[in-house]
């Protein structure tokens, strides 16, 4: 028997409507099923009659868990240790080399990278490691370390744990892994507590009209996640990026997102690397 629940019109418009308000993530007509599909668990699990009396529950409930569920169920958080390796290559060939050295003629040691939509960690884990092995001893004389911010509790509670999977960290250089992460006997692969130190995860939500960060930061990594909004969203967050970036800071985002080709605020670079202008 098909116990599947129908999401009518004005159901989809209430839920896609707090969906775009609270986290800027634009639920089109076509992402209708995907929607139906993601939520029908969670509403015959929870014993809800419709998606109506969902969405009432979600907005009365003060705590925020109940829209924290809802967006874990919307967006995808699948990836992976050195995805989209090009970057990665970039970042160490390129851009520590050349900000190591205006950091050193400043006079300033303190350096600033934030992984924006985290995720489970894999990304500013890696991004750490790599400025670890860079600058190898020399890197505690440095105020180094990644800011990794999330929308969802969920996923930054998996990135503080720092567990991963064979095929989470398959493309990690084999003499990187065994440094930086211990085997563990059930299987998986624990982060270690000297990179762990290294990321400050907190809950953030980009759609927040001003950024708090008191010091520009010289390199965001915001990949994978423009791709849920639409470009009235993009262009604001862009341009919050332009505004706590370093002039020639570099923004990294997705291969299947773009900035749009009327921009003025940033360099194209590579693909999905641009320079803040």
């Amino acid at each position: 028997m098909d116990t599947t629940l129908a999401i009518n019109d004005q159901e989809f418009h209430l839920i896609r409507t707090l969906v775009y308000d609270r986290f800027g993530i634009n639920l089109t007509d076509q992402k209708r099923s995907l929607v139906v599909g993601r939520l029908q668990k969670l509403l015959r699990d929870e014993g809800f009659a419709s998606f109506r009396d969902y969405y009432e529950c979600v907005i009365r409930e003060t705590s925020g868990s109940a829209l924290d569920k809802l967006v874990n169920r919307i967006s995808t958080n699948y990836t992976y240790f050195n995805r989209e390796h090009a970057h990665f290559d970039f970042f160490v060939q390129e851009v520590l080399p050349s900000l190591i050295a205006r950091l050193k003629k400043r006079n300033t040691r303190d350096l600033r990278i934030w992984s924006a939509g985290c995720s489970s960690g894999e990304e500013p884990y890696m991004l750490a490691l790599l400025m670890m092995e860079y600058l190898g001893n020399e890197y505690g004389m440095w105020n180094g370390g990644v800011l990794a911010t999330d929308i969802s509790d969920q996923v930054l509670g998996k990135a503080k744990l720092g567990m991963y999977g064979d095929e989470q960290v398959e493309r990690i250089p084999p003499q990187s892994k065994h440094k930086y992460f211990t085997r563990q006997k059930e299987g998986g692969w624990l982060v270690n507590e000297a990179l762990k130190k290294q990321v400050t995860f907190r809950r953030f939500n980009l759609m927040n009209k001003q950024f708090p960060f008191k010091s520009p930061f010289q390199v965001i990594f915001c990949r994978n996640v423009m791709i849920y909004f639409d470009s009235e969203t993009r262009d604001a967050l862009v341009q919050r990026y332009h505004q706590c970036l370093e002039p020639g800071g570099y923004l990294f985002i997705g291969h299947s997102e773009t900035l749009g080709r009327q921009q003025e605020l940033f360099q194209y670079v590579m693909p999905a690397v641009y320079k803040r202008i």
